[in-house]
Formats: structure tokens, C-alpha cells, sequence
């Protein structure tokens, strides 16, 4: 028998701190060579655009899932509707048996928030207080959240192009979190003294520069889950250490895509897979003098040095937003 589980089912059976502390598993076991896949499909359309992605697990049970999300960022405004759309399909990988069809927006939302708490646990400073946000829609919030449950924060600022809707995120949680919400509109001003800077956004043009961020800093971009998107500018991702989820993927979308087609790095020059950090695999990532970027192939996170090598961070996230850079 097949289990439906719709929006509300999956957020009444998965908190944030669960999501987080699977995401964890799954780099690992993906390090330990226990994954199926990933593949990546995406289709634009008008508006938007339809993204299939699809993996599995290998161990005493196998499994695999397929989720098809369609991502239109216009949607609450001009519909009333989540950006994001869609279901994860969960089979049995050894006899094909449909086990579950969920509701994707939901399941999207929190493990992209998740990935990117995890790629701060192991690459941004532990004693990280101050984090700059940028987009304010539903991914905003759930990043926020995200990362103040792995780093000490103390203060926290939210900026977006509609200023009201920053405004309104920093009211709603200002008083969940346990340090101060900031709405701000100096993007430049906000980022000088932030350990932690997250985007989460549907820009096609970068508006962070590599002389905004001080050394040291963690960036997760999380907004560029498609070909052509952009929220970086590429002299700031080559400068820093980069760490991908998966790097064929983080080369096609994602941030990694415009520094390729500029030159500034190859492939070869990304300095790890989250996987072998998180599996203990791979040399320590200095995270004091050097940025850190991680990029999922949707997302990307760094900290910062400029000290001349080129490193890169990685890949993350496919997430409901509505938001766009300021």
C-alpha cells in the first residue's frame, strides 16, 4: 500500500533538527560510496522551469526516490501560490514497490535549509555570532532557523528588494530564535562584520563581490538552482575554499557554472565533496583566514581569505522562494 503524505503531514512527522541530522547521514553514506545516483533533469519553461532529481540508498533495505518540482517564483504574487510545487516519489529499490508519494515544497524547504546547516557545522567558524540573510521568502526563514541551530549566533540581519517583507521576517522570529532580528537595506554595510552569510534568492546577477565579504566568512548561496542564475560574483567564488555536494552537477547549475565559463577555475581546483568532509576524508578546511564557500547544485556556501590560491565552495538547494536580490 502506498502512503500519501500532503504538506501538513510531512511538517507534522519532520522537524528541522530530525531533517538536519539526516541530511548528515546521507553525506556520509554518500562518502561511503552506500548512495544511488544523483541525477538532475531540468526542464524551463515560461516562468519558471520543472526540476527532476532523483537518488537512493543502499543497505539493508534499498531505496530510491525521484522528486519533480516545478518552480515558478512569480507564483504568490501573481497566483497566490508557493513558488514551489510538486512530489517525492519513494520506492523499494529492490522490487520497484511504490512506497510513498509526499508532497515535495515542504521536504524541499527543510533539507535545503538542512544541507546548509550541515555545510556550516563543518566549514563555518564555530564561534560564528553575527549572519546576514538575504531574500526574506519562506527559504529565508527556514535558513535562518537552519543555521542558528548549529552556530552560536547572537545577532542576525535580513534583507530583501521588498523591504516590508524583511521587516515582517524579522518580527516573526525576532522573538523565537533568542538573539535580535535586524531588518536592513545596506547589503555592503551588513556584510562588513558577518561571519556567516547566507543568499537565498532568484537572481540572474550577482550582488555580492568578493570585496563585500572580510576573511573568513562562510557563504552559502543557495539561490542558483538553475542554469543561469547567479548571485555571486565569480572572482569571489574562485578566491575561496569551495566544497560542492556533488561536483558534475555543481559545474551545470549553481554558482560553480559562471566561474567555469569565466575561467577562473576548473573542475579540478574544487577543493572537496561536503561528503568526504563530513566523513572525515579529506584535510582540514581552514576556516579563519580563508572564505569557505559551499555550493550545492542549487547553493553555495564559502568562508573567506584572500591569500592568492584558488579554492571554491559548493553546491546546495531547491527551495520555495519568492524574493529576489536587492
Amino acid at each position: 500500500m502506498t502512503l500519501v503524505l500532503a504538506r501538513s503531514d510531512v511538517h507534522a512527522l519532520l522537524t528541522l533538527p530530525d531533517c538536519i541530522a539526516a541530511v548528515e547521514q546521507a553525506f556520509a553514506l554518500h562518502a561511503d560510496g552506500k548512495t544511488l545516483g544523483p541525477g538532475a533533469l531540468g526542464v524551463p519553461v515560461p516562468g519558471g522551469g520543472f526540476h527532476v532529481k532523483a537518488a537512493g540508498l543502499v543497505g539493508a533495505r534499498r531505496y530510491f526516490a525521484a522528486k519533480t518540482n516545478a518552480n515558478f517564483p512569480e507564483n504568490p504574487k501573481a497566483f497566490g501560490r508557493p513558488t514551489i510545487q510538486g512530489t517525492v516519489v519513494l520506492f523499494d529499490a529492490s522490487h520497484g514497490e511504490p512506497l510513498a508519494v509526499m508532497d515535495s515544497g515542504s521536504i524541499t524547504a527543510l533539507r535545503t535549509g538542512a544541507a546548509t546547516a550541515v555545510a556550516a557545522k563543518y566549514l563555518a567558524r564555530p564561534e560564528s555570532r553575527v549572519a546576514t540573510v538575504v531574500g526574506c521568502g519562506v527559504q529565508g526563514e527556514i535558513q535562518l532557523a537552519a543555521i542558528a541551530a548549529v552556530l552560536p549566533l547572537a545577532h542576525a540581519r535580513v534583507i530583501d528588494v521588498d523591504a516590508d517583507r524583511a521587516r515582517a521576517l524579522a518580527a516573526r522570529v525576532g522573538g523565537t530564535l533568542g538573539f535580535p532580528v535586524e531588518a536592513v537595506t545596506d547589503l555592503k554595510a551588513s556584510l562588513r562584520d558577518s561571519d556567516v552569510c547566507v543568499t537565498c534568492t532568484p537572481s540572474r546577477r550577482a550582488f555580492v563581490a568578493r570585496g563585500d565579504v572580510r576573511p573568513g566568512t562562510f557563504i552559502a548561496a543557495v539561490g542558483a538552482d538553475n542554469q543561469g542564475k547567479q548571485e555571486l560574483e565569480p572572482a569571489l567564488v574562485a578566491g575561496a575554499t569551495l566544497v560542492v555536494d556533488v561536483l558534475e552537477q555543481c559545474g551545470e547549475i549553481g554558482e560553480l557554472q559562471h566561474v567555469l565559463a569565466a575561467g577562473l577555475l576548473t573542475r579540478e581546483q574544487v577543493h572537496v565533496e561536503l561528503a568526504d568532509v563530513v566523513a572525515g576524508r579529506t584535510p582540514s578546511v581552514g576556516r579563519r583566514r580563508r572564505c569557505t564557500g559551499w555550493w550545492r547544485a542549487s547553493s553555495a556556501c564559502s568562508r573567506s581569505r584572500w591569500s592568492g590560491s584558488r579554492r571554491t565552495p559548493s553546491s546546495i538547494r531547491f527551495q520555495p522562494r519568492s524574493s529576489s536580490a536587492p
